[in-house]
């Protein structure tokens, strides 16, 4: 029986994988290569598992991009600070932990990504708002049916699979194609 759902799920990613319209993946790619060559920053956030994601992908670009120290994409995680977060979560609501962050860090032609299976969380769509009163743009990486993250982002790349796990691991997988095809452009 296990054989059977290992089976069933790895098919699942496959044949989403494969069916995949990859366009709007050579889109990121294009912009993060132009933030890395004008020195601007990329910010990243989701919840939950895509919360880890996107401190994955911060990771993936700062360092392991180029394996050169000093050489990587200016990129800042919203979620990797648990004390910036909370702190915004208590005072200002949950809605605008990320939001509130890109409203002092951020510059106009810098780069939101956001990550979320539904794209319907609150402080998701909050941050894509104020990406575009920053004059950022902006990329929803979004799964199920992409929710009001397909309206408000300024380009998404939408994994339509109605399975949570699956769609982090679409998450996983762009963000190591993106790194890699990145390092190769380097």
């Amino acid at each position: 029986m296990a054989k059977e759902f290992f089976e069933r799920y790895s098919r699942l990613l496959s044949e989403n994988l494969h069916r995949h319209d990859w366009t709007t993946t050579g889109l990121l790619k294009e912009t993060l290569i132009q933030a890395w060559k004008e020195k601007r920053t990329v910010f990243i956030g989701g919840n939950g598992g895509s919360a880890g994601n996107a401190n994955h992908w911060a990771n993936d670009f700062l360092y392991p991009v180029s394996k050169k120290i000093g050489s990587g994409l200016r990129v800042y995680s919203l979620v990797a600070n648990p004390a910036v977060l909370t702190c915004l979560a208590n005072d200002e609501g949950y809605e605008h932990v990320l939001s509130a962050q890109l409203e002092v860090q951020a510059a106009p032609g810098d780069i939101l990504i956001v990550l979320s299976g539904s794209g319907n969380s609150p402080n998701i769509l909050a941050a894509l708002k104020a990406a575009r009163k920053l004059g950022m743009r902006s990329f929803a990486v979004v799964g199920f049916s992409g929710g009001e993250a397909l309206k408000l982002a300024d380009v998404a790349i939408h994994f339509q699979v109605s399975d949570m796990q699956v769609v982090e691991d679409f998450q996983v997988i762009l963000g190591h194609l993106l790194m890699r095809s990145l390092g190769s452009s380097d």
